[in-house]
């Protein structure tokens, strides 16, 4: 699984950081980013974290975090 956070809809609520504090941080904004590529969707998320990710995905009230089974493009955050 792949994952990155839409930056444009993230509300800086801090759900996908409190479910998921490995996988997310925050940048100087307050906008969460993925931490294990910097938020490029490109690297593969380790299966052991997955239940994080999924419950971090669940909790988010705008949407902003996207996952697929394919890495993302370069610059769709």
């Amino acid at each position: 699984m792949y994952v990155i956070v839409n930056q444009d809809t993230c509300i800086a609520c801090g759900n996908c950081g409190a479910n998921a504090p490995k996988l997310f941080g925050y940048n100087e904004e307050g906008l969460s980013y993925v931490k294990v590529d910097g938020n490029t969707g490109t690297k593969k998320i380790k299966r052991r974290f997955r239940d994080d990710l999924l419950d971090a995905y669940d909790a988010c009230p705008s949407l902003s975090i996207h996952i697929s089974k394919k890495p993302f493009q370069t610059g769709n955050n």
